[in-house]
């Protein structure tokens, strides 16, 4: 598959993060550590909020909403003292909040490979990316098939 397949928002940060030499990928990665936006307080005490994720061991919290347009919300929560999952969830944010829900779930799931980051960050830390971006899918698939046609 190519990047032109990806939604516009998430390809254009692919191209950013391929594009760049690997010192600056890390860096990059950091920066959307800073930008992932508080939860909402309804979401805050929510049950499930900062559980540890088995293919990363990060705690991790996300909620991938479908609103009646079918437009998906995502609301992730990860602690700052794990920067590279928080950055990883930054990019998910970036890429794929506002999208539709057909455009989130034809994202492939080698996005993260496309990223360019195997030189810079664990494969751990990528099996956790891929694994956040499955979770996102697979709550939009169960959103879509509770909606009544």
């Amino acid at each position: 598959m190519t990047i032109e397949v990806l939604p516009p928002s998430l390809a254009e940060i692919v191209e950013v993060f391929a594009t760049s030499p690997p010192r600056d990928r890390l860096e990059l990665l950091l920066e959307y550590s800073h930008q992932v936006p508080p939860l909402p307080q309804r979401l805050v005490d929510h049950p499930e909020r900062l559980e540890p994720v088995p293919e990363c061991q990060s705690p991790l919290f996300v909620a991938a909403e479908v609103d009646p347009e079918r437009c998906v919300h995502l609301f992730i929560d990860v602690p700052r003292e794990a920067p590279t999952t928080r950055g990883f969830a930054g990019i998910m944010q970036a890429g794929l909040d506002g999208l539709s829900a057909d455009e989130v779930l034809t994202v492939p799931p080698d996005v993260t490979d496309r990223l360019a980051l195997a030189e810079v960050v664990s494969p751990l830390r990528l099996r956790g990316a891929s694994a956040l971006l499955g979770r996102i899918q697979r709550q939009v698939r169960e959103q879509l098939s509770d909606t009544p046609a």
